[in-house]
């Protein structure tokens, strides 16, 4: 692959590192919760942006809710507002399940078959996939993520299903269920997605059927979670693997690794590197509004906020973010001087 670094013998493979590892902790609980309190209310009258209109269910959702939640890796979960109100997950099931299917199949074979660099266009880009030569380019956009869910392991399509739903609440610490109305009305406006689906299948770039791998993803964006969850799915990323809140290793920390990297990539579409210039944590933005970042070592940032901006991402999700990155020191570029000692 032309232009791709590759391990050589005498440099070490990042999945199995050990001496180069996030570390830092978070503030105090109490630090966090002020935290927490205060950007709540900075935004709370912050109305930019629309709810999206173009999948029926969610333009009824009620725009003013606004849920904030951080988990540690430890475990402590913190939220304020509409942090426990259920929203369908969206494009935010991306980076979970492509962390499911490396861990199954391998990093070389996923990174073979679905690439993991930024297209640079949007989200649900035809384009992309015909400047590219049938490659989905990346796992974070639609057509990464089909690519992905076309390559889900079992042998019918609801062991597929619950493979993905199964490995979502792994994540979560809890059990996840679809959401049968989000389903039915995207199932409905889907037909930009089938689509790109076909047009992978004719380059040969896709694992099973268009139409059936349409649905699958379809319904995995249905999947219910809340910012709590989206917290604690995210504080698993950053615990290598681990689900802080039931002990439960998920995938491997080298799946972890990957899943960021390509998460950085392309996690805000095409606005990815404002994300990281501003923000300083991969980052996952979805239709319903809800947006993760993750700090490794540290935690996970959930918040939910059904307006979004031109490229499909919650407007207070951005700038809670931004806002929580350098208050609660998870900006992963940031960093001070090192205190030597006197003498």
């Amino acid at each position: 692959m032309a232009g791709v670094i590759h391990n050589t013998g005498d440099v070490a493979d990042p999945r199995t590192a050990q001496a180069a590892v996030s570390t830092g902790r978070l503030p105090t609980a109490e630090s966090v919760r002020a935290a927490l309190d205060g950007v709540r209310r900075r935004f709370q009258e912050d109305r930019e942006g629309e709810v999206p209109d173009y999948i029926p269910e969610l333009a009824e959702v009620d725009p003013e809710l606004f849920g904030i939640a951080v988990a540690h890796v430890s475990g402590n979960v913190f939220t304020a507002g509409d942090a426990d109100h259920p929203f369908s997950i969206q494009s935010v099931s991306k980076p979970f399940v492509f962390a499911l299917v490396n861990h199954e199949l391998g990093r070389d074979t996923v990174r073979r078959r679905i690439g993991v660099n930024s297209t640079g266009l949007p989200f649900n880009s035809v384009l992309a996939v015909e400047l590219n030569h049938g490659s989905p380019m990346n796992p974070m956009v639609n057509a990464g993520a089909l690519a992905t869910t076309a390559l889900v392991p079992g042998a019918s399509p609801e062991e597929r299903w619950e493979f993905i739903r199964h490995g979502l609440s792994r994540f979560a610490g809890r059990e996840l269920r679809l959401d049968e109305r989000v389903y039915a009305s995207e199932s409905g406006t889907n037909q930009r997605n089938e689509s790109i689906a076909r047009l992978l299948d004719s380059y040969g770039a896709l694992a099973r059927d268009p139409v059936a791998t349409t649905a699958l993803y379809t319904r995995q964006c249905s999947v219910t979670v809340s910012a709590r969850d989206l917290a604690v799915m995210g504080a698993t990323l950053a615990n290598g693997g681990v689900c802080p809140l039931t002990d439960e290793r998920v995938v491997d920390a080298g799946v972890c690794r990957d899943t960021l990297s390509a998460l950085a990539t392309a996690g805000l579409y095409e606005r990815s590197g404002d994300w990281l210039y501003e923000v300083g944590m991969p980052g996952k933005s979805g239709v319903s509004g809800g947006i993760i970042t993750v700090a490794p070592g540290k935690g996970g940032l959930g918040v939910f906020s059904p307006r979004l901006d031109e490229a499909g991402n919650s407007v207070r999700g951005q700038r809670v973010a931004h806002f929580l990155s350098g208050a609660l020191g998870m900006d992963l570029f940031a960093s001070t001087p090192h205190a030597k000692a006197a003498g």
